[in-house]
Formats: C-alpha cells, structure tokens, sequence
C-alpha cells in the first residue's frame, strides 16, 4: 500500500504522494544559502549516476493521523554554520509544506552527510 496524505472535497479526493512531499522538501531546502545538494550518502550518489534526482534520498513517513516525519539528509557548503543552515531548512521545509498540504509536521530531522567547498 501507497502513503498518501488524502483529503476528501465534494467533487472527490485530492492524493498527495509521499514522493511529492520529498520533492516540495528537497527544493525548500536547497532554497537556503549554504545547501549544496540534498543527498550525499552512497545510494544518493549512485541515483544521481544513473539520472534520478536527490529529493529520493528525503525520508517521508506518515502515521494514521497523517503526522508526518520527514529525515533530509544535506551536503552543507564548507564555512557556513551548520546549526543555523539546519535550523533555516527546517524553517523553510515546515513553510513550503504548511503552505503546499495540510499535513501535520512531527518531526523535520536534518543529517548532514558531508561538507564540500561552495561554486
């Protein structure tokens, strides 16, 4: 079975994919200055070789209740303040998905993978 967060309208029922919600979360968080990439563990290194996109490697998970807890995992540039830049993606990600669905944020959990120099 497919999660979905799902509401009901009179004209029927609006599905919101948990990879659309990966996606909305992806690009809210490379939206802060200081994200390099999302992604950066192994399996998103071979996605990306193969031509899928990182917003795979964001977690989705939703309860019974469509509370959702979402994991991202970042690449942050090298001389920016991790707790900051974590603290600004979970900002920007609670907004984007507040604004986008109406799903309940649990939890938004931030790994930082690794650090690269800035381009």
């Amino acid at each position: 079975m497919i999660n979905r967060e799902e509401s009901h309208t009179e004209l029927g029922t609006i599905k919101v994919h948990k990879n659309a919600i990966a996606s909305i979360a992806s690009i809210a968080a490379l939206e802060i200055d200081g994200v390099k990439k999302v992604g950066g563990d192994l399996k998103s290194a071979l996605l990306e070789m193969i031509g899928r996109k990182s917003e795979s490697a964001v977690k989705v998970e939703l309860d019974n209740n469509l509370e959702a807890r979402i994991v991202i995992p970042l690449v942050v540039k090298y001389g920016f303040n991790i707790p900051d830049i974590a603290s600004r993606v979970q900002e920007n990600v609670r907004n984007a998905l507040e604004k986008m669905t109406n799903l309940v944020l649990k939890d938004i959990n931030i790994n930082i993978q690794s650090i690269e120099k800035g381009e």
